[in-house]
């Protein structure tokens, strides 16, 4: 079984380290669309647009699904995605519904892209809940520049105090973090709101992409490798060695929490 994992940049591989934790019998192929990352500070159109050619690419390598790791590029192609490729296209979107579910009391912050939060598809997301008087946003696009460039740790505190100095960031419950930018930033998003649940869609969109393979009868014999892929490139580049050192981060993470 070849899955493909699609993103602007670094952020999906947040998701692939949990996708290997649960389907490590797959084979995946990464793609970081690094000629035009961040997608969330650009046009609908624009991301549609890299999006398609990007889910072009990985077909034409012979993936049977694809996750668009994205909840930008969800947001704006998923549909065109779903109408183009008869394999199993699987999309994010921040999570607010599991949010919503586990708080019954509190509010609700939800961070993402400032595209994110414009697309008519999260704010009918959110209409659907009926939650609109319990969730905030707050659009932190240079959260992805950060992780694109390698700053971490404790470095990208005062943006996030800045950032959030408006909202008061003690009074939420929960924060989604919604952009696979996000959760390589969770010791950050902890230090300043330490009694603060934080949800990421990662467990959930991987838990329906094993629910789809199974479904599909196709047994997963792979062994579990990865290829990376910049923008269509796989020669060997700082920004390939940046994504392997990445991904084995984020490896490391997921098994010391198990």
């Amino acid at each position: 079984m070849r899955v493909g994992i699609l993103d602007s940049g670094l952020g999906g591989l947040t998701l692939l380290a949990e996708a290997l934790n649960t389907l490590p019998h797959c084979d995946y192929y990464y793609y970081a669309d690094t000629d035009h990352v961040p997608y969330g500070i650009r046009s609908e159109n624009e991301v549609r647009e890299f999006t398609l050619g990007a889910a072009e690419f990985l077909a034409e390598h012979g993936v049977q699904a694809l996750v668009v790791a994205c909840n930008t590029a969800t947001g704006a192609a998923i549909g065109a995605l779903r109408r183009r490729f008869a394999f199993p296209v699987l999309g994010m979107e921040p999570a607010v519904k599991p949010a919503v579910t586990a708080q019954k009391n509190g509010r609700i912050l939800v961070t993402a892209t400032p595209l994110t939060l414009r697309l008519e598809k999260y704010h009918n997301l959110v209409a659907s809940l009926h939650a609109e008087d319990v969730v905030d946003e707050l659009p932190l696009p240079e959260l992805v520049s950060y992780a694109e460039q390698g700053i971490f740790g404790d470095r990208v505190l005062p943006y996030l105090r800045a950032a959030g100095a408006a909202l008061d960031l003690t009074r939420y419950a929960t924060v989604v973090l919604g952009c696979t930018h996000f959760p390589f930033y969770r010791a950050q998003f902890r230090a300043l709101m330490p009694a603060a649940a934080l949800i990421d869609g990662n467990g959930g969109t991987v838990r329906h992409l094993a629910d789809t393979l199974a479904q599909s009868g196709r047994r997963a014999a792979g062994a579990g490798t990865v290829r990376f892929f910049c923008s269509g490139r796989e020669e060997d580049t700082e920004y390939q060695r940046r994504l392997k050192r990445a991904l084995a981060w984020q490896i490391h993470t997921i098994c010391s929490t198990l």
